[in-house]
């Protein structure tokens, strides 16, 4: 046999065997193997030298079509070098999901723990919880592919877009309407599945979607078409700092940029937006991925571009990285012949892409003698993240209605229960979207099963659509028992990806249901709402027949436990909403409009606390507990804040003129005592709002400034402190886009207690 028959023998094996490898052996795949000499001694294999020297090598030894052939998702292996092939698309929004091509549940490992959906973990306004979260995340998804379950460690996860329109059928996937909360969500998930090393990633997360990105499909405008239209000063204070804060204190290894035009530019052909702003700004050291055939659809779609070319080369110029799709695969070496594309474009790209797989360990020979590595299936499902999927669902669930205490319901062996509802036996509606196989499978119904023998159930509908209703039957037995437990609400067939909601009701005749239901039982039922928009429930709230009611989002594989939990009182409820609930003629408001704030010269309400005038069904923050908190302020450092270092006072002053110092040195800080008064233990979250006294300008009508989730037990009391800095907690944006400094009188807001604070500019 020939040398080059050998070569290219040797080159056949090692390519079958990773391939292999990459499609799901127990032995996850891996570069630079010490005991193969012709991989080995790379430079980009040797560990000593730092991440960007590794990546500039491994780059430099590429071919253009090997090149070309890693700007796509689905990277094949590279033989001649000992690089595996590579999935980048992997989802993990509430747990490991197989809703991606990188996940597989065909092995030794069949499912992961399913988490609440975001929408319920934000409610409990618990940052520690969301970071726990993010790490038994990253913990499992290390596993998977450790057991050769996946192709891929990248993970197209949070999802910290605002949910801005009740309406959008992804808010569910988000941490709310607050840009603050988005933020410190997106930075407590991201450390937490990436692990405390920014220089070894456990997982990679990825903060999506950049930016603006809220509209799915309303009225024949859909994601891939629309021009979100956005003034400065809305991106500057709502769209674009939950992003800010996932790159400079999550420190994010991903970006996915939207599919939406943002006044006009695509988002993953936006120059500013990608390499000025995420990069150059805020310093952003990771990939950039463009969501699944948003390259495609510049060309084919709308007509952004001349050709297919012009969309590689507008892309690669503007910053992204890597296409979800298989765009850049074919169109980018044409792009290059055509002397449209430099191939130094190509390699930037490449130097990011390949960044993150040598942080991910991927390069550093056998992954079992890595830091991650020895994590088994055994992590996957363990008790303790089923415990901490559970928590979750407790802390977040709602309770929005409760005047007479008809909730906890008492444990008596002699009660009576019947549970009806279209939601009531729909284990699956528990998960929400981007969901993978859960650990376990229990619905609310087998859960207060459990405490209550004698329970009679009843779906009421055909199903949560509810065109038909079997009222009669459900009147029948709702006369019948003690209490009534009614688990109503949406599903995914009514709110999801690619489906945005035309109104805020109820479905079909669930009202009718619920109405009838509640008018002949005994005592005053109780009401379960499953879903992740609002739903106006205006009447339910006024009806006394309606006793209580709970939001429970849609809590995971958890879910159903933890309701029973706090129905029957073994968990005092303490979510909080993390959105708005509007009534349902603000369906009117157009879902286009990106306005934040309002405009009463044309009747357009403003969107979110901070800025919508209009009534609500209930408010952002609200929520009820088994116990009544009392607060007090028990100290301000500062009460008036000179923030000028001349005699002459301004109207205002940009935050960047003030400089570093001036803002750190005239930080303050501000106690609250809180007291349960309740004869239950239970955690509180406790908020801190800003409200100017004379808003001007748009202003906000009020500003949350901090939040702290607090445990205390019955009779107790605590004190928590908030740390402010005037140039971020004070300030607010300009027309331009600008932060700026006013002078006046503002109120500290905690309950309903409010305290003066002057500032001096």
């Amino acid at each position: 046999m020939g040398l080059h028959s050998l070569i290219s023998l040797t080159t056949t094996i090692l390519f079958l065997s990773l391939l292999l490898v990459h499609t799901g052996s127990a032995q996850p795949p891996f570069s630079c193997d010490s005991s193969n000499p012709s991989t080995g001694s790379y430079p980009f294999c040797k560990t000593s030298l730092p991440i960007s020297k590794r990546a500039q090598d491994l780059v430099s030894r590429l071919t253009l079509d090997e090149k070309i052939s890693q700007l796509v998702n689905t990277a094949p292996p590279i033989p001649r070098l000992g690089i595996p092939g590579f999935e980048w698309w992997s989802e993990a929004l509430h747990g490991v999901a197989n809703a991606g091509p990188g996940i597989h549940f065909n092995g030794a490992i069949k499912a992961a723990t399913s988490f609440p959906q975001v929408i319920l973990s934000a409610a409990s306004f618990d940052t520690g919880l969301w970071h726990r979260i993010g790490q038994a995340i990253g913990t499992e998804a290390r596993a998977v592919y450790n057991a050769g379950q996946a192709n891929g460690l990248t993970f197209w996860a949070p999802n910290i877009n605002v949910f801005r329109d009740p309406r959008w059928g992804r808010g569910q996937e988000t941490p709310g309407e607050d840009p603050l909360v988005a933020g410190k969500y997106a930075v407590a998930y991201v450390r937490g599945v990436q692990g405390d090393s920014d220089r070894h990633l456990q997982a990679s997360a990825c903060c999506k979607h950049f930016t603006a990105y809220d509209l799915d499909d309303w009225n024949g405008v859909d994601r891939f078409h629309f021009d979100a239209r956005v003034s400065l000063q809305d991106l500057a204070d709502t769209y674009q700092p939950p992003f800010k804060s996932c790159v400079e204190q999550g420190k994010a290894s991903g970006i996915m940029c939207a599919y939406n035009r943002v006044n006009g530019v695509p988002a993953c052909a936006d120059f500013n937006l990608l390499s000025l702003t995420a990069r150059g700004k805020w310093g952003f050291n990771g990939y950039i991925v463009s969501d699944c055939d948003a390259v495609k659809i510049m060309f084919d779609s709308y007509g952004y571009t001349k050709t297919p070319e012009d969309a590689v080369v507008d892309v690669l110029k503007a910053g992204m990285d890597l296409n979800c799709g298989s765009y850049l695969k074919e169109h980018t070496k044409q792009a290059v012949e055509q002397k449209k594309l430099p191939v130094s474009e190509i390699d930037r790209a490449l130097r990011n892409i390949f960044s993150i797989r040598l942080r991910l360990g991927l390069f550093d020979g056998n992954p079992a003698k890595l830091p991650y590595g020895n994590i088994g299936p055994d992590q996957v499902c363990s008790k303790k993240h089923q415990d901490l999927a559970l928590e979750a669902a407790q802390n977040g669930i709602v309770l929005l209605k409760n005047p007479d205490r008809l909730l906890p319901l008492p444990k008596s062996k002699t009660l009576s229960l019947a549970v009806i509802g279209p939601n009531a036996n729909a284990p699956q509606t528990l998960l929400g979207n981007y969901a993978g196989v859960p650990c376990k499978s229990i619905s609310p119904l087998q859960a207060l099963q459990s405490y209550v023998k004698n329970t009679i159930y009843h779906p009421g509908c055909d199903n949560v659509e509810c065109a038909s209703a079997t009222i009669d039957e459900a009147v029948r037995i709702a006369k019948e028992v003690d209490y009534v437990v009614l688990i109503m609400g949406l599903d995914q067939t009514q709110e999801r990806e690619s489906h945005d909601r035309v109104h805020l009701e109820l479905p079909g005749k669930q009202q009718e249901l619920l109405t009838n239901v509640a008018r002949v039982a005994k005592k005053p039922v109780v009401l379960v709402l499953l879903s992740g928009g609002p739903i106006d429930i205006s009447s339910a709230k006024d009806d006394r027949t309606i006793g209580s009611i709970l939001w429970a989002g849609y809590p995971g594989e958890a879910g159903g436990i933890a309701l029973a939990s706090i129905i029957f009182g073994e968990h005092n409820p303490g979510g909080r909403l993390p959105v708005t609930w509007y009534p349902q003629d603000y369906v009117k408001v157009p879902m286009t409009d990106m306005r934040m704030r309002s405009d009463p010269s044309s009747g357009y309400p403003g969107r979110s606390y901070r800025f919508y005038k209009g009534k609500t069904v209930f408010e952002f923050g609200y929520g009820l507990s088994y116990s009544k908190y009392a607060y007090e302020v028990s100290s301000i450092t500062k009460s008036v804040l000179h923030l000028n270092q001349s005699s002459t006072v301004a109207d205002y002053k940009l935050v960047s003129e003030l400089g570093q110092d001036i803002c750190d040195k005239k930080k303050f800080s501000v106690r609250v005592g809180v007291k349960n008064q309740g004869e239950m233990a239970g955690k509180h979250t406790v908020f801190l709002f800003l409200r100017k006294a004379k808003p001007s300008n748009g202003s906000p009508i009020k500003q949350l400034l901090g939040f702290h989730r607090i445990f205390l037990k019955a009779g107790e009391r605590a004190e928590v402190e908030f740390e402010l800095s005037p140039c971020d907690h004070l300030s607010r944006a300009n027309e331009a886009g600008l932060m700026v400094m006013e002078p006046g009188l503002h109120f500290l807001v905690v309950g309903d207690e409010e305290y003066p604070l002057t500032t001096i500019v």
